[in-house]
């Protein structure tokens, strides 16, 4: 059986005897029950246990049920996990005010209801197996998507192989072959301009080439890095494009990273830049990329008009291809991504945690083998 067929649920009473009776009434619900008699024993439970429900008692001695789920709460971890108070003695309004304000999902009077124990305790513990099974779904996504977007990286860098080494070369050598005709050929039988011509055409196609598969997958990025990818590619596009643009990378001996990381945060660059072009109006475009510790930060700054508060906000249906694109990059890799109005002009800022990249990417290589 899977993990999630069975979830866990916590019963916490210091009197063995309502624990039994909780066990008799539970036992039909098939789940695995594991019984606490203090509050410290359960929040040690907690911690080792992924728990589905809390039931627990309100009056126990040293830590009473209020008091220990303030503690579960104060958790990260147990934020959501459903608590059920059952008392008999604190059976006030007041007294379920308190529970419900310490993120109780229910409140219970003795004597318990079996058949309506069961019912509430199935219901939460069927909500966060369903929980675990989305969870794991998302996991999986996340793992295919990251190892489509390598297949794509590969696909891409074939590709601009293929360009540079084949038609590349076969363009080469017929621009070779016209340019030594004028020295085989009679002056009075060759027509200069238009070998000249035909020359200055092939040598576009060449340069068309190159850019192509540059732009496919820039060379430097596999040879020596990510700084020394972006440089030229920032030149080129200047040139294209006439925005005036910048690079700056942090720390100054940055040292290179895994190489599907770095793929990816060229692309995100390439987006980034390729959106200045054709929505901003800029005259002017900067990237800073900064590494720490934990955590590598990517920000495209323009001086143009701005973006629309809708799609700051990432409304649905605001956004386009590119950033769509560029977002769903990211978060294969456990990363954000924040779009500002810095007047002038707006900023696309990209943080993706080291430690869980890292993991995507050993997650997503393991699917490709």
């Amino acid at each position: 059986m899977s993990k999630i067929d069975k979830v866990n649920i916590l019963m916490v009473d210091d009197q063995p005897g309502k624990l039994l009776s909780y066990d008799a009434i539970l036992g039909e619900l098939g789940e695995n029950l594991i019984k606490a008699t203090s509050g410290r024993q359960a929040l040690d439970l907690l911690l080792k246990n992924d728990i589905a429900v809390v039931l627990m008692d309100v009056s126990m001695p040293e830590i009473d049920g209020f008091e220990l789920a303030d503690m579960i709460r104060q958790h990260p971890r147990f934020q959501h996990t459903a608590i059920i108070f059952i008392s008999g003695i604190h059976l006030t309004d007041l007294d379920r005010l308190q529970g419900y304000q310490r993120g109780a999902v229910d409140y219970i009077s003795v004597p318990v209801n079996p058949e309506l124990l069961r019912a509430k305790v199935s219901v939460f513990a069927e909500l966060h197996r369903k929980t675990c099974q989305l969870e794991l779904l998302n996991h999986e996504l996340r793992h295919l998507s990251g190892s489509l977007l390598i297949a794509q990286d590969e696909e891409r860098r074939r590709i601009a192989r293929e360009l540079h080494d084949g038609l590349g070369q076969e363009l080469s050598a017929a621009k070779m072959m016209i340019d030594c005709l004028p020295a085989t050929i009679p002056h009075g039988d060759r027509n200069d301009t238009v070998l000249a011509e035909a020359s200055e055409s092939i040598n576009r196609a060449i340069q068309q080439v190159r850019s192509l598969s540059h732009l496919l997958h820039p060379p430097l990025l596999d040879e020596v890095g990510l700084r020394c990818a972006l440089e030229p590619f920032l030149e080129g596009f200047s040139k294209r494009s006439g925005i005036e643009t910048s690079v700056e990378v942090k720390p100054s001996e940055f040292p290179r990273l895994k190489s599907e990381l770095e793929t990816a945060i060229f692309r995100i660059v390439q987006e980034g830049m390729t959106n200045v072009f054709r929505h901003s109006g800029a005259d002017k475009a900067s990237v800073v990329i900064e590494k720490s510790d934990h955590e590598i930060v990517v920000a495209v700054r323009d001086n143009g008009k701005g973006l629309a508060d809708n799609i700051v906000e990432f409304r649905p249906g605001s956004i386009g291809i590119g950033i769509s694109g560029m977002r769903q990059r990211v978060k294969e890799f456990g990363g954000e991504i924040r779009l500002h109005n810095v007047h002038p002009g707006a900023l696309v800022e990209v943080v993706i945690p080291i430690t869980f990249a890292s993991q995507v990417l050993r997650s997503a290589q393991a699917l490709t083998t």
